[in-house]
C-alpha cells in the first residue's frame, strides 16, 4: 500500500511547519489540503502529468484515507508542490529549500514521464562487407512516429 491522501497533506503541513505532533489541524483544514491537492494534481493531469491519482468526481475531496496510488518517485513531488501551495492560506513563508526541492522534483517526475525515443541504425553508415575498405561511422537517428492510414497500412516519412 502506497501513501494516503492524509500522509500526503500532513507531509506538506509539516513542511510549511505546522507538523500534526505541534500543531492541531482542524478537519475542515485537513478537507480544504486535499480539496488544493486534487485541484493541483487535476491540473497537472491536464499538462498531461498522469501518475495514477484518484480524482473525485465532487468537490468533497473523497476520503483522507483512501490510497494517492501515486508511484513512490512522485510522492515528494506531490507533498512539496502541496506545501508551497497551501502555506500563503496559513500565513506560512515557504523556504527557499522547500521552494527549489518541490521544482526538482517536479522535474524529476516529468523526466519519468518522459517516453524513450526509438533509435535505429543508419543502414547507409553501416559498411557492406569484408571488402569494404573504408570505414565509417555507425550514426543513429531518431525513428519517426508511423502515420496511419487506415486499413491500408502506415505511411512513414
Amino acid at each position: 500500500m502506497g501513501w494516503t491522501k492524509r500522509e500526503l497533506v500532513n507531509a506538506a503541513f509539516s513542511e510549511i511547519g505546522l507538523a500534526e505532533y505541534a500543531f492541531d489541524v482542524q478537519p475542515e483544514q485537513l478537507q480544504d489540503a486535499v480539496r488544493r491537492l486534487n485541484s493541483m494534481i487535476g491540473v497537472w493531469d491536464g499538462r498531461g502529468i498522469r501518475l495514477g491519482w484518484p480524482l473525485p468526481s465532487d468537490p468533497s475531496g473523497g476520503d483522507l484515507d483512501d490510497d494517492s496510488n501515486l508511484p513512490s518517485w512522485a510522492v515528494e513531488a506531490v507533498y512539496l508542490n502541496l506545501a508551497v501551495r497551501i502555506a500563503p492560506g496559513y500565513g506560512k513563508a515557504v523556504a527557499m529549500e522547500t521552494k527549489a526541492s518541490a521544482m526538482s522534483a517536479f522535474n524529476a517526475v516529468l523526466l519519468n514521464l518522459r517516453p524513450i525515443p526509438q533509435m535505429r541504425p543508419d543502414v547507409m553508415s553501416i559498411p557492406s562487407g569484408a571488402g569494404f575498405r573504408e570505414r565509417r561511422r555507425i550514426t543513429l537517428h531518431e525513428q519517426p512516429d508511423p502515420i496511419n492510414t487506415g486499413s491500408d497500412g502506415e505511411l512513414s516519412l
